[in-house]
């Protein structure tokens, strides 16, 4: 998979983009993942890995990890360089991977939010993602997770 628009390219990220993938994670959240655990999760069976840059040719800027089960699947994270966010990298991963799993047979996609990201909260909502129930105390700051679900 390789999709490009006219401002962000998006791909399949292998083994080889982990630390690549763990720098763009660990600028974004606290309790960070390892290039070996990326590393695993990218090769694991039913996990679709994607990364979005600029153009092809460049740097990698956001990432972004579902897995899938049957005809649900769930975001493991999203990650946008915090210097690129705004700028369509996390719209252009939902979109391809919204994409990717209907074509797979994906019914529903879920996710989990910080009660306290509106930018967030509000790109899902604007892609047709609704509240459907919460996690007290889910994140390792004690803010809850609000519990999102797409129908695909």
């Amino acid at each position: 998979m390789s999709v490009a628009s006219s401002t962000v390219a998006i791909r399949l990220a292998g083994a080889v983009d982990a630390e690549a993938m763990a720098a763009i994670h660990g600028a974004c959240f606290a309790k960070n993942w390892t290039a070996g655990e990326l590393a695993q999760l990218v090769t694991a069976p039913g996990c679709l890995s994607l990364l979005a840059s600029p153009s092809p040719e460049r740097t990698v800027q956001g990432l972004l990890l579902v897995r899938s089960a049957g005809d649900e699947a769930e975001i493991l994270t999203l990650a946008v360089d915090p210097s690129r966010r705004r700028q369509g990298f996390a719209r252009a991963l939902l979109t391809a991977a919204i994409d990717s799993l209907r074509k797979a047979g994906a019914k529903q996609l879920f996710l989990e939010v910080d009660e306290a990201n509106e930018a967030a909260r509000g790109l899902y909502q604007s892609l047709g993602a609704v509240a459907v129930g919460r996690r007290p105390r889910y994140y390792e700051h004690g803010a809850d997770a609000d519990i999102f679900s797409l129908a695909l």
